[in-house]
C-alpha cells in the first residue's frame, strides 16, 4: 500500500508520532475510512510505504487489518503495523487522498539491500544520512 503522511515532514518526526500511539493506544496502527478489499493479499508479506514531504522513504510490514472505530465511534478499518520503519529507496510521488494498492514490482527497494549492492556499506553513517536526504540513495 501506499499513503501519504499527512503533515509529517521527515521520518523522524513519523517515529515519534507512532511511538506515542502505540504507547497510549496499542497496538500500533493507522486507522483509515476505507477496508482494503485485497486485504489477504496485502498481509502475504505487505507493507505500508509511506510518502514524506513528496516522496517514499520508509515503508512499515502489516501485520493485520481490523475493523476499527474512530473516537467517535464511526466505523474505519484498522491497519496493524510492525514499529520498525524501513527506509527505502527515496522516489518522488504526486500527492493523492486515501491510499493506494502498490504492486510488489514497482515498490521501491529497501536502503539496505540497494547499499549491499553497490558496495554502500563502506560508506560512513553521515554521507549515507547526507545522502539519503538529498533522496540520492
Amino acid at each position: 500500500m501506499l499513503k501519504l503522511s499527512v503533515g509529517v515532514k521527515e521520518v523522524a518526526q513519523l517515529r515519534a508520532i507512532q511511538t506515542l500511539r502505540a504507547a497510549a493506544d496499542p497496538p500500533l496502527r493507522h486507522q483509515t475510512r476505507m477496508m482494503p478489499k485485497r486485504r489477504d493479499e496485502i498481509l502475504d508479506g505487505g507493507s505500508i510505504f509511506w510518502v514524506i514531504g513528496g516522496f517514499v522513504q520508509v515503508r512499515q510490514r502489516l501485520l493485520d487489518i481490523i475493523e476499527d472505530r474512530w473516537d467517535d465511534g464511526t466505523p474505519c478499518a484498522g491497519l496493524v503495523l510492525d514499529p520498525v520503519l524501513v527506509p527505502v529507496e527515496a522516489r518522488p510521488v504526486k500527492a493523492f487522498q486515501g491510499w493506494r494498492y502498490l504492486d510488489a514490482a514497482s515498490a521501491p527497494p529497501d536502503v539496505a539491500a540497494m547499499r549491499q549492492a553497490a558496495g554502500a556499506q563502506a560508506m560512513p553513517e553521515a554521507m549515507l544520512r547526507e545522502l539519503r536526504a538529498l533522496c540520492l540513495i
